[in-house]
């Protein structure tokens, strides 16, 4: 029996990951978590796990954190990171970071098994656009530690308004108050700022604006 974890932020990702590997008799989910500490917390009371699918983007601490102190605490754990994300740099840094595999979440039921079959024998599953986006990485190699990110960079000065509001605390109905906006127009507002971060919650968006000193 296999034995897995899974870590996303999103309950309702975990359950449906949980569904495809259902259909397999030699799978058993043992763990789940929410972000990459609390998978960190599980591990410690018990780190009887053949592999970890991996979410990238969570708040509190993120996939690619996670997967470099597991790797450094429990070597033997395969880790695929299983996400949405398909940039460069989340490739870049999730292979140095230990991952022995990169799937997206639309991955269906016969090759996420596949996947996970052939990262415990030693290989390195990758979806196929993903496993080109890693070949053109290492044929032209992009130094993530010193160039911007563009699209971290392009918010407009009414989005940054409504992230420093949002960074406040305060509700939809109040950010529209102050900025003498409607709510729909604010809830406009922050889906581009969730789209223009690769974020898809408040907090993540809030610490990723703070940590490109965007607010």
């Amino acid at each position: 029996m296999i034995r897995i974890a899974i870590v996303d932020d999103n309950s309702f990702l975990i359950k449906t990951v949980e569904e495809k590997l259902s259909f397999f008799d030699d799978f058993s989910v043992k763990i789940s978590a929410d972000n990459g500490q609390s998978l960190l917390d599980k591990l410690e009371k018990n780190h009887n796990v053949d592999l970890i699918l991996m979410d990238i983007e969570m708040p509190v601490m993120n996939g690619i954190e996670a997967t470099q102190i597991v790797k450094q605490r429990y070597p033997q754990i395969k880790i695929i990171m299983l996400t949405v994300f398909d940039n460069d740099e989340n490739i870049f840094k999730s292979i140095k970071a230990g991952a022995d595999g990169y799937l997206l979440k639309e991955v269906n039921a016969k090759d996420l098994h596949q996947g996970i079959l052939e990262t415990l024998n030693g290989g390195a599953t990758m979806t196929p656009s993903i496993a080109l986006k890693t070949l053109k990485l290492f044929r032209n190699p992009i130094d993530f530690e010193n160039v911007n990110n563009e699209d971290e960079i392009q918010l407009t000065a009414r989005e940054v308004e409504v992230l420093e509001q949002l960074s406040k605390g305060l509700k939809y109905q109040h950010i529209a108050e102050n900025l003498f906006l409607s709510v729909g127009t604010i809830r406009k507002h922050v889906e581009n700022i969730y789209t223009k971060l690769q974020v898809h919650n408040k907090l993540e968006a809030i610490q990723k604006a703070k940590n490109n000193k965007l607010i």
